[in-house]
């Protein structure tokens, strides 16, 4: 590698500050200086959430709301028939009934102020009716791909050139058709009149598609005079807070619908003079096998 790039140790290296970007290439900057409305989306939070995150809300509003409106047909009194005086939990269960409008008949609304709140409660369960249905399908319905990314990537040689190398795996049953690699290596620099600046740049793969993505996909990106990353060492790229951000789109062959994945790489994830083990075998029958229990692990470059 020498007259290229550089395999020093990290071991100069400033205190790194806390990572730009998380490993699937969201940024973790704090945004200020917005109203609340534009800095929170409840709905899309609600999308990219867990089910088990997503359905403990449900219940959580679901059993506040219940919580809510029995707690106003117990002050009105003698407002609910057959419902014991003063019990919270005949009026709770009565709320459950007509918000879900069950309606067995045991409990029923007698005055005119506790049929003005049953025929709240009715509108409410409508709205949350459908507000949970609308979630669910869409969350369902949401096409999402599943890459397994390596953990480290790597700068070492490839067919004699120095290259930046990480490689991914479809985790997913079904292939990825038309898949696109897409790598950017971003840093800060500083521009001829001293302005701080964060900068990205396209880095040039060998193959940046694969007509059929069902397996694993080693992506390489060989750093010749041109690149960015030409002449880097590991304490230069921690100094300027280097990263390198993937994405990779293609088309889901059973939905027939665009997926993508991203992933991003920090500085202290780049490993110098290394080389992905194999993971592929052979054996006596000539089956071929990949073991992906090995896919992140690294051996000494030759």
């Amino acid at each position: 590698m020498s007259g290229q790039v550089h395999h020093t140790s990290p071991t100069s290296v400033r205190p790194a500050s806390r990572p730009i970007f998380t490993t699937d290439a969201n940024l973790t900057y704090i945004r200020t200086g917005l109203p609340a409305a534009r800095r929170h989306d409840l709905y899309h939070w609600l999308l990219r959430s867990s089910w088990v995150v997503l359905f403990s809300l449900l219940v959580s509003v679901f059993l506040t709301i219940n919580c809510v409106f029995a707690t106003i047909y117990l002050l009105l009194g003698d407002g609910i028939a057959n419902a014991r005086p003063g019990s919270f939990g005949d009026v709770f269960f009565f709320s459950v009934q007509t918000i879900a409008t069950i309606g067995y008949g045991v409990m029923a609304p007698r005055s005119l102020p506790a049929h003005l709140v049953v025929t709240a409660e009715v509108l409410c369960g409508f709205i949350m009716l459908a507000v949970v249905t609308g979630l669910t399908f869409a969350k369902f319905s949401r096409p999402t791909a599943r890459v397994l990314f390596s953990k480290p990537t790597l700068i070492s040689m490839r067919d004699g050139v120095p290259s930046l190398v990480f490689r991914m795996a479809n985790a997913r049953g079904t292939g990825m058709v038309e898949a696109r690699a897409h790598v950017v290596f971003s840093r800060d620099e500083v521009t001829a009149e001293g302005e701080a600046v964060r900068r990205f740049y396209d880095l040039p793969l060998l193959r940046d598609q694969n007509i059929m993505f069902a397996l694993s996909w080693t992506v390489v990106h060989p750093i010749r005079e041109d690149s960015p990353l030409f002449g880097q060492t590991a304490d230069s790229l921690a100094a300027d807070e280097a990263a390198v951000i993937v994405s990779v789109t293609g088309l889901d062959e059973v939905l027939g619908q665009t997926v993508h994945a991203r992933h991003a790489y920090e500085s202290q994830d780049i490993h110098w003079g290394k080389r992905f083990v194999d993971i592929l075998s052979v054996d006596g029958d000539g089956r071929r096998t990949i073991d992906y229990a090995r896919f992140h692990d690294l051996a000494d470059d030759a």
